[in-house]
């Protein structure tokens, strides 16, 4: 006991930007059901947008011309496909790629029983080795934001790299005007099961915040009768004015930006920013 002590009060204190917690926890196989059944919840935006949101999202795409029947894409983060399972119905050529094992045999489950195409891939972004395979890449809800500005970087040159030429990358972030709606905080709960684990443990919850560098983090500690696990979930919040030198250092121009991905009009005091970017 005396060692788990320890830990939770070591992780009380703000860590180093970007320590990480524990690794690959969707591999624990009840954290990974908790995490397919919040993607399928339609009552909340918890994990993905609920199946209206994606419904016009995908519509707007389609109706605009972004994407077209026919072009070759690539879902980054797919989850349980979501959004393939659309795009494939129009007859686009979708790739949809995840890191967990137990979202992407659902979404093939749910691929075979609609006879549709789609090649999903259980992986790592860093490890793609596609190059100029694709019309569009597209990473949704904010994960672009999860990165720290050395692994963004490596990403967006994996994404360049996989891209056509002129092909286009759709991504959304979170703004700093959504963070100040979540002001820094702490909370526990004793629970006999739930999201973390299927027996009775304790949800230490902590945000820490880097306003300086638009930076904060979402940290739990469980605690149960094993000991002491910290999971922790990194943000980078941005705006038009500091994602846009980002994209173009890898070779993206900005094409088109809105506060979200069906088109609403952009204003710089949105929640969420939504872009369009084109491969030079």
């Amino acid at each position: 006991m005396e060692d788990t002590f320890d830990k939770i009060y070591s992780w009380q204190e703000r860590p180093a930007l970007y320590a990480p917690g524990e690794p690959r926890f969707w591999d624990d196989p009840h954290i990974a059901r908790s995490m397919l059944a919040a993607h399928l919840d339609d009552s909340h935006d918890a994990a993905s947008r609920r199946s209206a949101v994606i419904d016009r999202t995908v519509h707007f795409w389609l109706d605009s011309g972004l994407i077209k029947p026919g072009d070759r894409l690539l879902d980054l983060g797919c989850g349980p496909g979501l959004y393939a399972e659309r795009l494939s119905r129009a007859g686009v050529h979708v790739t949809g790629i995840d890191l967990s094992e137990n979202s992407i045999r659902y979404a093939r489950e749910q691929a075979d029983s609609q006879n549709l195409s789609i090649d999903y891939r259980v992986m790592n972004f860093f490890d793609l080795k596609d190059r100029q395979n694709f019309d569009v890449v597209m990473q949704i809800y904010g994960e672009l934001n999860t990165f720290s500005d050395a692994d963004r970087d490596r990403l967006l040159t994996i994404i360049q790299r996989s891209l056509k030429p002129g092909g286009l990358f759709i991504c959304d972030l979170s703004t700093c005007r959504l963070r100040q709606k979540q002001q820094p905080g702490r909370s526990w709960s004793a629970e006999p099961e739930g999201f973390w684990r299927s027996h009775p443990h304790l949800v230490l919850e902590q945000t820490f915040a880097w306003p300086e560098q638009a930076v904060w983090l979402d940290q739990y500690i469980i605690v149960d009768r094993d000991g002491a696990k910290v999971y922790r979930n990194w943000f980078h919040d941005y705006c038009l004015e500091t994602i846009r030198p980002v994209l173009e250092k890898q070779g993206f121009v900005i094409q088109q930006a809105w506060n979200d991905l069906a088109g609403t009009p952009f204003t710089p005091d949105g929640d969420w920013l939504a872009l369009v970017s084109v491969k030079q």
